[in-house]
């Protein structure tokens, strides 16, 4: 059984040792287990399926202000083999956006009243524009299959105890790896987008204090849903005024992004 653990853990040491990669813009390190050409993909066929199954919008005017803003940020945007495609779901009553590894974004109608402007769509945009380039699909896979490896070790560990004492560890183990690992990285996730996808959007033109602007409107549209995500520690994303606050304090650089790129003075 020790010969088990100890070959388990030498894979394990052997994958954090050679699939460290950057995040671009914040510069964290994040473990990769898959390539990136297979993460793709994935996302390809994945986008393809939800094509045919969800409703697209026949709108061509919100359908062209999609795409016009989705294209213009994924210009400044650095995905190499990346497929950029903007659909417009029409889903009027999920005010949401999901973006699927290699370019692939999709936004639900729903979402069109809370953002407004072509600036509030460009901080949606943008954000999920963000995912693709982090990678954050395939650090998700990533951290999953070492999960479930953990499990595998736990549960050779114990598997001379009693069967109450197996179940009992097993699901200590997973309760504890679902909210002391997955969730707080989801949430560190999401503020890494917001904090990439900032940049991106005041690169690409868009002034960047619309993001705060955007997410005030949002968490105004939780509270009208009597949806206030007050329990984050449960939550795949953190609580709108922690996107806020984390906005506020990047705002002084992605305004500087948007007068290079403008030559506007910042407002």
């Amino acid at each position: 059984m020790m010969k088990i653990v100890t070959f388990i853990g030498f894979i394990v040491s052997l994958f954090l040792l050679t699939a460290c990669e950057t995040v671009p813009e914040t510069g964290r390190s994040q473990l990769l287990l898959i390539s990136s050409g297979e993460e793709m993909q994935l996302g390809f066929s994945e986008f393809e399926k939800m094509k045919k199954n969800t409703p697209i919008s026949k709108d061509k005017d919100l359908t062209d202000m999609v795409n016009r803003v989705g294209r213009r940020v994924a210009s400044v945007a650095k995905l190499p083999g990346a497929r950029w495609e903007f659909v417009l779901f029409d889903q009027p009553k999920t005010a949401n956006a999901f973006c699927l590894p290699g370019g692939k974004v999709g936004i639900y109608t729903g979402i069109l009243p809370i953002t407004q402007t072509e600036a509030g769509l460009a901080t949606v945009l943008a954000h999920e524009v963000a995912h693709a380039v982090a990678r954050h699909g395939a650090e998700r896979m990533s951290e999953g299959m070492l999960v479930k490896l953990g499990g595998q070790v736990v549960s050779i560990l114990a598997s001379e105890k009693s069967a109450e004492t197996q179940a009992l560890i097993n699901s200590s183990y997973g309760l504890g790896s679902t909210l002391g690992v997955m969730l707080p990285h989801s949430r560190k996730q999401e503020l890494e987008a917001d904090h990439i996808g900032v940049l991106y959007m005041a690169r690409a033109g868009y002034p960047p204090e619309e993001a705060i602007a955007f997410w005030q409107r949002f968490s105004e549209h939780n509270g009208k849903k009597g949806n206030t995500r007050a329990a984050e520690f449960f939550s795949t994303h953190p609580v709108d005024s922690t996107r806020i606050r984390e906005l506020q304090r990047l705002l002084p650089q992605a305004q500087r992004e948007y007068r290079k790129a403008t030559g506007s003075p910042i407002r």
